[in-house]
């Protein structure tokens, strides 16, 4: 099962709704199940670094059918996975990278977002990731 791109265009309204009400421009990047981008949005001012940092999020989040951010406890100095990041050309492994499921709990994509604090980058994955369960 893959993400349609109707429904990833609702998970970047909804991300972009978000990131305005708490004022912080990001940039937003959905993936399907196979890390493909199916849709990307540079808001006006997100940070251009950001760009990579968004997809890899995603794509990280993916892959191991976890949020980067619960990967990235368990890549920490002494956890299991320390010094998994280096792989796959690159993983992120802070928050900001949101599994996207559908209304079966079956994950059809990820939601990658970039452009604020991870606290901040969280919220607006969130956001996007639940306008579709």
């Amino acid at each position: 099962m893959n993400i349609t791109l109707q429904q990833a265009e609702q998970a970047i309204t909804a991300a972009k709704q978000k990131a305005a009400e708490i004022k912080v421009p990001m940039n937003i990047a959905i993936i399907d199940r196979g890390s493909n981008l199916v849709a990307f949005v540079r808001m006006d001012n997100a940070w251009l670094g950001s760009k990579d940092v968004a997809i890899k999020k995603a794509q990280t989040a993916n892959y191991f059918d976890m949020d980067s951010e619960d990967l990235g406890k368990m890549s920490q100095p002494g956890e299991p996975l320390y010094g998994i990041e280096i792989s796959n050309s690159g993983l992120i492994s802070f928050g900001g990278g949101v599994l996207i499921k559908d209304k079966n709990d079956n994950i059809i994509g990820a939601i990658g977002v970039s452009g604020g604090v991870v606290k901040q980058d969280v919220k607006v994955a969130q956001a996007g990731a639940e306008a579709i369960s």
